[in-house]
């Protein structure tokens, strides 16, 4: 798109109460899906994350990473098998995962972010026990439930000017690895910051009263309105979780939670810096 100095200004000048509203401000951006997939999406949301750095946002990223272990477990023949939308973790599962998540996936968004001129480090629910955990379920094997959030390490690279990059494996006190829901991790992250937002990146335009029709889409919800949606199938299916998590992050104290189509490019600056945003707001009654 071709803007004049003039229009560009005009962007900016009508960015200005956003950026004053948010400087200084905790935002967890949970980033995952297509987002993810695409290099084209990458590069809008990492340049998205830098620009909100740049102007004093301090941004925290959580990242989970499903498709990409998916195909490395299919990589060494073995075969993925979920219950209630979570991917049973044997011992060996649960290496492949932290191998994936905290490896190749983290490392390369560092790296992505490093590469367009932001600075970030990365890190695990393993360093400096930032995600501590216990068996979710004998069923599941390894996937962890959280029992404690220490968020030191993030508070400590966000006052040395870095945004950090969070893998979501968590540990127990016996050193076991546990594969950890991301969208959990984020909404408990968020909370234990007393995050301004949390942004949780999907693949879908928010949340639809009809499934089939994006005009049906619901910009603002109360959390008390969530358990009728739920229960006339207006939210179902894996938006259950993920919106159950977005209601525990805000009791937990986080202001607003969006839940945005992460296949928008600029998706997170669209709701951010403007009036029209994007995506449902959850916010309390």
């Amino acid at each position: 798109m071709n803007l004049t100095n003039a229009e560009r200004a005009e962007v900016l000048v009508h960015a200005l109460p956003y950026i004053q509203k948010y400087n200084n401000k905790v935002v967890v951006i949970k980033y995952g899906g297509n987002a993810m997939l695409s290099n084209e999406l990458k590069k809008a949301v990492m340049g998205d994350i830098v620009l909100l750095s740049l102007i004093g946002v301090r941004v925290v990223l959580v990242h989970g990473g499903g498709p990409e272990i998916t195909d490395m477990l299919g990589k060494i023949g073995k075969k993925s098998e979920f219950v209630g939308g979570l991917r049973v973790t044997d011992s060996e599962t649960a290496d492949i995962v932290q191998m994936v998540l905290s490896g190749k996936i983290n490392k390369g968004l560092v790296n992505f972010i490093e590469n367009i001129g932001g600075k970030a480090i990365g890190l695990c629910g393993a360093d400096g026990r930032l995600i501590e955990a216990k068996p979710l379920s004998k069923e599941l094997g390894y996937v962890g439930e959280i029992t404690k959030v220490n968020v030191k390490p993030i508070i400590d690279i966000q006052e040395n000017g870095y945004i950090p990059v969070i893998s979501t494996v968590g540990c127990d006190k016996e050193g076991h690895v546990y594969n950890i829901n991301a969208d959990t991790a984020a909404a408990q992250i968020a909370g234990e910051l007393g995050a301004e937002s949390l942004i949780c990146m999907t693949d879908t335009s928010g949340i639809l009263r009809d499934q089939n029709d994006i005009a049906s889409l619901i910009p603002v919800l109360k959390i008390n309105s969530v358990p009728k949606l739920i229960e006339n199938g207006t939210i179902s299916g894996g938006m259950i979780p993920k919106v159950e998590c977005c209601v525990e992050a805000v009791r937990k104290g986080v202001h607003k939670v969006f839940i945005i189509d992460g296949r928008i490019p600029h998706s997170i600056l669209i709701e951010t810096l403007t009036d029209e945003g994007i995506g449902t707001m959850i916010v309390q009654d």
